[in-house]
């Protein structure tokens, strides 16, 4: 078996500038220790999975929520920033060759999907090849190409698991406030009259800073908030319900399945 170079073992934030040193290879990244990892970018497609705990990434308008047992792919040349959520979690990356990403539209989009035991184990089996570039020289490398090749087959639609961004002074008070308050009855009259504002007005700035309506984004918010107990707590799912409320069970975990195609239980199960 060949391989193009063995590197010493690492942190990702030490291997960054080795990522885009071979354009046509797999850069391989098992990462067990870091939680942040700054804003940075690469010329390669990245694929990561999540095993444990929850992963966040921050690009220059969003921050989406990567839960354990999903996996990400982030196109080549979008500026990002990484962090790991949980001491548990174990980022699993290989960073992909783009010359081929023009051939599909799954390649050039950031997106979050559950993922297959099919893909959890191909991913896994890469382990052995931590540190290291990949290239067409190397032994098994179609075994690469194929786990490539089969990403835009598994999930069509990306999970909406991600909150916009905003410099808008005003918008940033109202955001705190609703994190501060994400278990409360919280409609826009109210919040509206709290900040002093008329009701169109106050839906007019969320379109505007954030290209979401103010219902989607206490939705988006209540779910992200939710997947962070379900996995970081052992709560009964009816007490997380109730904490970022829900009166009842049976709407939040109709409202949970709609965002993560998953059950509340079967989500922590899994």
């Amino acid at each position: 078996m060949h391989f193009t170079e063995i590197l010493q073992p690492m942190g990702l934030i030490a291997a960054l500038p080795e990522i885009d040193k071979q354009k046509e290879s797999v850069f391989v990244m098992h990462e067990k220790s870091e939680k942040l990892i700054p804003m940075h970018k690469h010329t390669k497609g990245q694929l990561s999975y999540v095993e444990g705990g929850l992963a966040y990434i921050t690009t220059a308008t969003q921050t989406y929520v990567v839960p354990a047992r999903h996996y990400f792919w982030i196109p080549k040349g979008m500026v990002h920033e990484l962090e790991v959520g949980s001491s548990a979690t174990v980022l699993r990356s290989l960073y992909f060759y783009a010359t081929d990403d023009h051939l599909n539209e799954f390649y050039t989009k950031l997106g979050i999907y559950p993922a297959s035991e099919l893909l959890i184990q191909m991913i896994n089996y890469t382990e052995r090849w931590d540190g290291r570039h990949v290239n067409h020289k190397d032994d098994n490398f179609e075994f690469l190409i194929a786990l490539k090749k089969m990403l835009p087959t598994l999930n069509k639609v990306s999970l909406p698991i991600m909150l916009p961004k905003t410099n808008h002074e005003g918008m940033k008070q109202i955001i705190s406030y609703l994190e501060k308050n994400v278990g409360n009855r919280l409609v826009l009259a109210e919040v509206s009259q709290r900040f002093a504002m008329s009701e169109r007005s106050l839906s007019r700035l969320f379109q505007s800073t954030l290209q979401m309506s103010f219902l989607q984004y206490v939705k988006t918010l209540r779910m992200i908030t939710a997947i962070e107990l379900i996995l970081q707590s052992s709560k009964p799912i009816s007490d997380i319900a109730y904490e970022v409320g829900y009166s009842a069970v049976g709407p939040f975990s109709d409202a949970f399945y709609d965002f993560t195609l998953s059950r509340p239980s079967d989500f922590r199960k899994n």
